[in-house]
């Protein structure tokens, strides 16, 4: 297991894309509805916000637009308590906010998103927009590949801050979280390729491990060639996610420790009721990365993130809204055998 993290100003800091999601009023459809729901969201924002909702301290890197949108998703910011000290403002004639719509799907109908997002402000964010010391403000700094797809000038500046951080002793953790609305395969797998030595902590889906990445075997055997052919990777977690239908999933996860060569794999949370699936993802990496500040332990890892997780199904919204308290008694439920209580009262 990972070492003990002595102490930094922040548990973890996130770079990404906030972006504006606008969503039709209950199940109506984007190409009929007339009324949009806004909510703000993005996948390291996610995460991050998640982790402080629990009682970590956090940090978001990303660029926002200098007018009344980017005040919104600044606000969401610190809605959760996650720090806006690294948010760039950006005052330029091209600035915007990426948007993106999220139409709940119905079985048999699938959920649909689409993208407006390309020119955003935070595709031109630079490093040298960031002061020197936020190097060594982090105990953990973490991205994903959403984040490296959106531009080779992006990309090309995020990469040096993750060899930046690592130099600097920060933990890197990277979800790979691989979407084919964003790159192609190949570019995908490069980039991934390249990353992979920078990082220690990877999320990876079993889906993406096999198509982008090319891995054969069982889950335990590709986390297992994973960490033969990078040394460098301390944990590994995979996620697991059977939908029964777009309101009924199942959810798990399994989680390696690459030097003791021991996974951990618990009963998977079955029918969960699902309100709204987005984020639940990043959910998963919230709890889990907040575990592994707290506990260093792959057990707890795997606990706390897919409990996130299953929570994270049944709020509206990218992320998730709980506290310590909500999040341990869905554990305590999960974990115990016997009748439970409908309530809490």
């Amino acid at each position: 297991m990972i070492k003990e993290l002595e102490l930094r100003d922040f548990s973890v800091l996130g770079i990404g894309e906030v972006m504006l999601r606008l969503s039709p009023v209950g199940k109506e459809r984007i190409s009929y509805c007339e009324t949009f729901e806004k909510r703000a969201g993005g996948s390291e924002l996610n995460v991050v916000s998640g982790i402080s909702m629990l009682g970590l301290r956090t940090g978001m890197i990303t660029k926002l637009p200098k007018n009344e949108i980017g005040k919104f998703v600044k606000h969401k910011v610190r809605y959760s308590g996650t720090s806006d000290d690294y948010i760039i403002y950006d005052e330029s004639p091209d600035m915007r906010l990426g948007i993106y719509y999220y139409e709940s799907g119905a079985y048999p109908r699938q959920s649909v998103v689409s993208y407006d997002r390309r020119g955003s402000s935070f595709t031109r964010f630079l490093p040298e927009e960031l002061p020197e010391d936020i190097y060594t403000s982090a105990n953990i700094f973490h991205t994903s590949g959403i984040t490296l797809a959106l531009g080779e000038s992006l990309r090309e500046g995020v990469i040096a801050m993750m060899k930046r951080f690592r130099e600097m002793g920060a933990l890197i953790t990277y979800d790979v979280n691989y979407r084919a609305a964003l790159w192609d395969e190949d570019t995908a797998r490069e980039v991934t390729l390249r990353v992979l030595p920078l990082v220690d902590v990877l999320f990876v889906s079993e889906e993406t491990s096999r198509r982008m990445l090319g891995m054969k075997g069982t889950l335990r055997e590709i986390h297992k060639e994973f960490a033969r052919r990078y040394p460098n990777l301390e944990i590994i977690a995979s996620t697991k996610r059977t939908a029964l239908s777009p309101q009924r999933h199942n959810f798990t996860s399994l989680v390696y420790d690459c030097r003791e060569d021991v996974h951990y794999e618990e009963a998977e949370y079955e029918n969960i009721d699902v309100v709204d699936r987005i984020g639940s993802g990043d959910a998963y990496v919230a709890g889990a990365l907040y575990a592994l500040c707290r506990f260093r332990s792959i057990q707890k890892m795997a606990e706390y993130g897919d409990a996130m997780a299953a929570l994270k199904n049944t709020v509206l919204g990218d992320t998730t809204q709980c506290d310590i308290v909500d999040l341990e008694r869905i554990i305590r439920n999960h974990t115990t055998e016997g009748p439970k209580s409908e309530m809490v009262r």
